[in-house]
């Protein structure tokens, strides 16, 4: 009777904890991008849940997240208050969450390099760079990939 006791115990904290782990926000993004799709399931994959939000024109969510056009990419998300602007690994998205870095409002992948996530082709990977940015649109490196 105390195993069964203690069975239901540890798979009732296995799923309360996986559930916990759920990272919610939203993605504005063109209805005919593929590889903003592709992002989006990349994100789920890795405990992310992400509503969808479909624009014609991205631009007046940018500006009003406070994005500079040099860093824009075909998608913005918005998670936990800050901004997220491309193709952002999750795993920086998750890393930049949990260190929440002074005066900075998010992360942007400029443009759509090959082999960032939702832009797996083969094996063709372009360096890029995850960049850091605040809402004067000054940024830092956060990250190198493909390098």
């Amino acid at each position: 009777m105390k195993f069964s006791h203690l069975s239901a115990l540890v798979l009732l904290t296995l799923s309360t904890s996986s559930f916990a782990q759920v990272i919610k926000g939203t993605n504005y993004q063109s209805p005919y991008c593929g590889c903003c799709k592709e992002w989006v399931k990349h994100m789920e994959n890795n405990g992310f849940d992400l509503d969808v939000v479909y624009k014609e024109d991205l631009t007046p969510i940018k500006i009003e997240l406070g994005l500079r056009p040099e860093y824009a990419s075909c998608h913005t998300a918005e998670i936990e208050g800050y901004t997220f602007e491309g193709h952002v690994p999750a795993d920086e998205v998750k890393r930049f969450l949990d260190k929440k870095p002074a005066r900075m409002i998010g992360l942007a992948v400029a443009g759509m390099p090959m082999g960032s996530p939702g832009m797996e082709y083969d094996d063709q990977k372009d360096p890029y760079e995850v960049l850091a940015f605040d809402e004067n649109g000054k940024t830092m490196v956060w990250s190198t990939h493909n390098q």
